[in-house]
């Protein structure tokens, strides 16, 4: 649920907060905190800027989140949910009849006190997790993985749900929350429900400064720039880009449309484009 504040100070005057009211208070998990977590400042692991305008920040705790589900076919209590810094998500603590804990990432209309379990397969309900090969069609699902025993790769920010179309051979039709329709081996799991947190995209920071305290730096156009600094700099007065010569800082043209997936990557298992009108 969103909350506006009251315009008390320049600040608060545009602010909408989530509601954070019936989430956990406390600490985290601490036997679940990543060990020897530090920030990275968007480098890579040679040091080079991998990702520009990331810097600063509130120091964050991350929270390992179990995206295997590797507790298979035992069942689990939901102890708490939390809020998770490093994601749009919330997270749920989950207590294992065997006396071991884990963090998954929290679904729409899971409460605390259920009791959830992960298997090849399992009762249609949320939270639960099992293979594609034995979720009905036409259920909403999160947490997909993309190649089986890797671990959840795709629809796990707050609000995505995916939809199962069909299961041809060894492979389901699986309609992404971007429209696009992929491939998915019916060996691979995925979790029952939509990712919660649904109102997160309804929030407004209100100020530059809680942008700065999320570790997130300004960022400059290019035709405001030097023309030593990016391909759109310069000019005289309010010189425009162009948008047969827009170009990246780093000289490679990527006007507006063009396409940048990798082929042999990403589209050997694509049905149906995102971009696609119909």
């Amino acid at each position: 649920m969103l909350k506006k504040m009251k315009g008390t100070t320049p600040g608060k005057r545009h602010r909408v907060d989530n509601d954070r009211s019936s989430l956990h208070k406390g600490d985290p998990e601490k036997s679940l905190l990543a060990k020897g977590h530090k920030k990275r400042q968007g480098k890579d692991a040679s040091g080079h800027i991998s990702m520009r305008h990331r810097g600063g920040g509130v120091k964050k705790k991350m929270r390992v989140v179990d995206f295997r589900r590797t507790k298979v076919g035992i069942p689990a209590i939901v102890k708490r949910i939390e809020y998770d810094p490093m994601r749009s998500a919330n997270v749920a603590l989950l207590f294992y009849k065997d006396g071991e804990k884990s963090y998954i990432i929290a679904p729409e209309g899971l409460e605390i006190g259920a009791e959830i379990i992960a298997d090849e397969k399992t009762e249609v309900k949320v939270g639960n997790c099992m293979k594609l090969k034995n979720v009905p069609i036409g259920v909403e699902i999160h947490n997909i993985e993309l190649r089986a025993g890797k671990g959840a790769q795709i629809v796990r920010g707050a609000g995505l749900g995916a939809m199962i179309q069909s299961k041809e051979g060894k492979y389901a039709i699986i309609a992404l929350p971007s429209k696009e329709h992929r491939l998915v081996n019916l060996e691979c799991i995925a979790t029952i429900g939509s990712v919660g947190n649904q109102e997160w995209k309804g929030v407004k920071l209100g100020k530059a400064g809680r942008k700065r305290m999320m570790g997130i730096r300004p960022t400059v156009r290019g035709t405001a720039q030097h023309p030593d600094s990016h391909p759109h700099g310069g000019g005289e007065g309010r010189s425009g880009v162009g948008m047969k010569h827009a170009k990246s800082p780093w000289g490679k043209n990527v006007a507006p449309g063009k396409k940048t997936r990798s082929v042999r990557k990403s589209n050997r298992h694509l049905v149906r484009d995102r971009r696609a009108k119909n």
